[in-house]
């Protein structure tokens, strides 16, 4: 973790040395000023995470030191001290913007209290501003890979829900895509610019997981021993996506139902009612209406979230995506493994299509990852390939579906025997039945060579 650094600003020498010595104990780096113009120098060479500031001093006063850094720096606490501690000029500095106001003599103990927390919630907001930002230059407004009929049917109900404040839940196997569902709507929402905050419900205890959710006071529980803001609060005037929604116990459904209805609850060992503007997005692999019935699910809550409902369909049912998925997947390893490799040959490419992907996307990430880390050449083989993938297709079967061209079918005919003969032409067209250039005359006009390869 980061060393953070705090700057103090006063213009006694022995405050600012008794304050540096305290930080420092504190395990923070600190800087010092002896007045608000050096102060507000260090503050513009970026790197401050606190301000202390003296109130009176000559020049630029600790006001002007508020409002300045409030203005150009917004987000940086700023704690105000002075020796003559009046209401009214406690108001000014609270109003410019000042995180807090205490007066001299110093309760260092108190200070070190209000420092933790005013840096706690600055993390927080950073955290935040990140993830912000994260979306707005890495995500596009729709990351899923694709063009099949299946998955633009999914597009297409994304557009129509984005907009709107309806809930969502988006159901379908592991390893689909659930989460680029969920990111998709958010970044069409017009909570685009807000955070997206994800919660991954299967991975949390039933403590930890209302702990996350809602936040908790200080000594809620064993080991609480600040104040924490839960994902609710992080994502007010945001969108929160909660994956597997399935595993939450009873007892949290029904807390989390009454955000859904009321947008209000209590954080952990509080009692002060919190209300937050979000949007809930959820999603699940399981049956809900079975989980309804069997008693291990609220129907009421099923019934909130399943406003909007979006299946994501599994990969084996949108076979058309693969080659796409493929070969975004290998740029991405190429680059990650510093490799240059140009593609898959044929019977890898057959092997890739034929396979069921019980794991889905996910499954067919880690594959092609696997084979750019064990290719030695500049294309995937099928020797490259995982063995659950090798093993758990058939390349020797041809599957013609009904309702096609003669051309068509002839077309998987050919490529599915090239790959089948690693691209041997020779034995391709013996396999056929048919001369070597009417093999290659075939393989140009249905656009699987260029007119211009070799013969």
């Amino acid at each position: 973790m980061n060393q953070l650094t705090i700057l103090t600003i006063d213009d006694e020498e022995n405050i600012r040395n008794g304050l540096a010595d305290n930080f420092e104990l504190e395990g923070y780096n600190v800087l010092q000023a002896s007045n608000g113009k050096e102060g507000l120098a260090i503050i513009a060479k970026g790197g401050v995470d606190l301000v202390i500031t003296d109130l009176r001093m000559d020049g630029i006063s600790g006001e002007e030191v508020v409002q300045h850094v409030t203005t150009e720096n917004p987000g940086i606490p700023i704690i105000v001290l002075t020796g003559h501690g009046s209401i009214e000029e406690a108001n000014k500095a609270i109003k410019a913007g000042a995180y807090y106001f205490l007066t001299k003599p110093l309760n260092l103990d108190h200070l070190n209290k209000i420092v933790k927390n005013a840096l706690t919630e600055r993390s927080q907001q950073l955290k935040i501003k990140e993830l912000q930002e994260r979306l707005k230059h890495n995500q596009n407004a729709d990351d899923m890979i694709g063009k099949s009929a299946e998955l633009n049917k999914v597009r297409a109900m994304i557009s129509k829900a984005a907009p709107t404040k309806a809930s969502v839940l988006i159901t379908g196997e592991s390893g689909v895509g659930k989460e680029l569902v969920a990111r998709a709507i958010h970044n069409q929402s017009p909570r685009k610019d807000n955070a997206f905050i994800v919660v991954h419900c299967a991975a949390l205890s039933e403590t930890l997981l209302e702990s996350e959710l809602f936040g908790h006071e200080k000594g809620a529980f064993t080991g609480a021993d600040s104040l924490a803001h839960g994902k609710f609060e992080l994502a007010d005037g945001g969108t929160i996506f909660l994956d597997e929604i399935g595993e939450i116990n009873l007892s949290t459904q029904i807390k989390l139902l009454r955000v859904l209805q009321e947008r209000s609850f209590e954080r952990v060992g509080g009692e002060k009612t919190i209300n937050v503007d979000i949007r809930i997005v959820a999603a699940t692999n399981k049956n809900l209406e079975e989980e309804v019935r069997a008693g291990k699910f609220r129907e009421d809550l099923f019934y909130r979230l399943n406003v909007v409902r979006i299946e994501m369909p599994a990969l084996r049912e949108r076979k058309d995506d693969i080659p796409l998925l493929m070969h975004g997947f290998l740029k991405e390893f190429n680059i990650e493994n510093q490799k240059n490799i140009l593609g898959f040959d044929n019977r890898a490419k057959s092997a890739i299509l034929k396979y069921s992907w019980p794991g889905n996307i996910r499954e067919l990430r880690n594959c092609v990852e696997s084979a750019v880390v064990m290719c030695t050449k500049d294309q995937i083989s099928f020797d490259d390939l995982p063995s659950t993938v090798r093993s758990g297709c058939d390349i020797s079967a041809i599957t013609i579906p009904a309702g096609i061209t003669m051309n068509e079918a002839e077309k998987i005919i050919i490529t599915e025997n090239l790959a089948l003969n690693n691209g041997n032409k020779t034995k391709t067209a013996e396999t056929l039945g048919i001369g070597r250039k009417t093999l290659h005359r075939k393989l140009i006009e249905y656009g699987i060579e260029k007119e211009d390869s070799e013969e």
